[in-house]
């Protein structure tokens, strides 16, 4: 296999958007609701395409803008038909995401000559296309440093992810583990939960062009799983999930070069095998973890001090 810079650029995309998409999932998790990641990555479509519509430009701005306000709709949405329908959460995500995707996906059929949006697109990426739209960061007589576009927008949002992150590290765990007990100390659990919402809309728009909603999807919630079965320390849960998305991004894009050419099979996409290496990482850390299925048989099962139970209501305080 013959490494070019090409191959460097697909790399340095996937890496990011899988890091980038990794700490908000992280939160979804602890909030049992990594299915909501899912949710929005579809729901945002109407929002690019209204905004498409209203602007007349792809601007990222403008596509930010659109996918948060409809990420953050998706939310509320599903919040009050929980509330007030009496319907269970996962039916009414279920409700909201088809009836906005559905609702995208016409807008975006019936406008097809003015709106220059590809549904196959934002489902399945351009990876492999990436290095083809280069921006240059550096340049002098003896050398040229120059980036694919798309790895400049989803690092930006990959900054936007950290520095939220680091200013309300711990307005989040609160909310995450206890949200009563959140309200009590002054924090506002549902301001959190909507700022988490807008976070994924956004980190999932960042990285539709380039990779794909499926992908996205995966990062969102396969990484933090991962971890969420080797430690249940916050700390080492968060570093834990950025490395196996770090690890997926890197076998994912190696398996789709090496596997078809060993194997004798039709060359595959590097955003697929991303997925799939993901979830390999997972089933290594099923059956080989701490809990994993391996101990389970063997007997040996026991519960290591460093896992504990996110559910107990004194776990922050121990930890």
């Amino acid at each position: 296999m013959n490494w070019t810079a090409n191959d460097l650029h697909i790399i340095l995309v996937g890496t990011l958007c899988a890091l980038a998409c990794a700490l908000p999932g992280t939160f979804l998790l602890l909030r049992r609701m990594s299915m909501m990641g899912d949710a929005i990555s579809h729901a945002v479509l109407p929002g690019l395409a209204i905004a498409f519509l209203i602007s007349g430009s792809r601007a990222s701005w403008w596509m930010f803008f659109g996918a948060a306000i409809a990420g953050v709709l998706t939310a509320l949405f599903t919040q009050w038909i929980t509330r007030f329908g009496k319907v269970e959460r996962g039916a009414a995500m279920g409700i909201v995401f088809t009836t906005l995707f559905a609702i995208g996906l016409i807008l975006i059929k019936q406008s097809a000559d003015h709106v220059d949006l590809d549904p196959a697109c934002v489902l399945y990426g351009a990876l492999e296309y990436t290095p083809l739209d280069l921006v240059t960061l550096f340049e002098t007589a003896e050398h040229l440093i120059q980036v694919p576009r798309a790895a400049l927008v989803i690092a930006a949002t990959l900054l936007f992810n950290i520095l939220i992150i680091a200013l309300f590290f711990k307005e989040f765990t609160l909310a995450s583990f206890d949200p009563s007990l959140a309200k009590t100390q002054g924090f506002r659990p549902m301001l959190m939960h909507y700022l988490l919402m807008t976070m994924v809309a956004v980190t999932t728009v960042a990285s539709f062009e380039a990779v794909g909603s499926i992908i996205v999807i995966a990062m969102l919630i396969v990484p933090p799983a991962t971890a969420f079965l080797l430690t249940r320390r916050l700390p080492i849960l968060i570093a834990t999930s950025l490395i196996v998305a770090v690890l997926s991004a890197l076998l994912g894009h190696l398996s789709s070069q090496a596997l078809p050419h060993l194997l004798g099979l039709p060359e595959t996409t590097s955003s697929g095998m991303m997925a799939t290496a993901t979830g390999v990482l997972f089933l290594l850390a099923w059956v080989f973890g701490p809990e994993g299925l391996m101990r389970q048989n063997s007997g040996e099962l026991k519960k290591p001090e460093h896992l504990i139970d996110l559910d107990e209501p004194k776990a922050l305080e121990k930890h």
